[in-house]
């Protein structure tokens, strides 16, 4: 079975090496196709895979068809290769706030789909992706699509109205979170400390705090009252951050996040 790439941006690549690395594909079952020269040539280069010539190459050789481009260059990916795909062929795209329907409307016919919503942690083998089949999708293709996202992180099935908001939770959030590391890195060098050194402090206390939230699957206040001693330095941090309204400007954040998927 051939998986194809359509785009060989960040996203694929992430996924092509977990893929490559789980061995769920050879290199030698990877095609893909990129408008960038420079895109074509480092994937070749790192993955030994197969690089065509076009989208409509990779189409009509593909059994599983990755759309791993952005949401405004879709319709155009769309196009290129819908006279390519057939009923047997299986599409899984990755584009931000496009629709089962209008996915489907964009091919002109019967198309197995699979919507997902990644994020870029994936780079890492740390990605969070939802999936969303529509009707056509057997539990063999949820289930491949799954493992392709599985490869570089976690993958749960969603039903698609909720595909928005796991853009504004999911998808968006490690731009908040970067900038979040970033703040508490540049606190730290104001008081003195070298800039390198806090943000290795600062990302690792983000990174074990996750691992908390999820290994002991405790709820986070009940974590944060933890580290919260009486009096004591973390819940003057605290009272701090309540009364700036830090939840609210971050509710505030993945709201935005929401509503602008909605209008893509």
């Amino acid at each position: 079975m051939t998986i194809g790439f359509i785009g060989l941006g960040n996203m694929a690549k992430a996924l092509i090496g977990g893929i490559i690395s789980k061995g769920i594909y050879d290199p030698q079952d990877i095609i893909g196709f990129d408008p960038s020269d420079v895109a074509r040539e480092k994937a070749e280069k790192k993955f030994h895979m197969q690089v065509k010539d076009s989208n409509a190459d990779v189409a009509r050789e593909a059994d599983i068809i990755l759309l791993a481009v952005k949401p405004q260059f879709l319709k155009v990916a769309i196009a290129d290769i819908m006279d390519e795909v057939n009923d047997d062929k299986l599409v899984i795209s990755i584009a931000a706030g496009k629709s089962l329907e209008w996915i489907a409307k964009e091919f002109e016919k019967d198309v197995k789909i699979v919507r997902v919503m990644p994020n870029t942690p994936a780079l890492v083998g740390e990605g969070c992706a939802a999936v969303c089949p529509n009707s056509l999708c057997s539990d063999t293709d949820l289930n491949i699509a799954l493992d392709i996202l599985r490869s570089c992180g976690t993958a749960n099935v969603v039903p698609e109205n909720m595909m928005d908001i796991v853009t504004g939770v999911s998808g968006s959030s490690p731009a908040y979170v970067f900038l979040f590391i970033e703040a508490m890195a540049d606190a730290a060098v104001l008081a003195g400390m070298q800039r390198k050194q806090a943000y290795e402090f600062a990302a690792q206390a983000v990174l074990g705090s996750a691992k908390m939230v999820l290994e002991t699957g405790k709820h986070p206040g009940e974590l944060k009252d933890m580290v919260c001693s009486p009096a004591g330095t973390t819940i003057e941090a605290v009272r701090v951050m309540e009364e700036s309204g830090f939840r609210g400007i971050v509710m505030d954040a993945v709201t935005a996040a929401i509503d602008r998927s909605k209008e893509l």
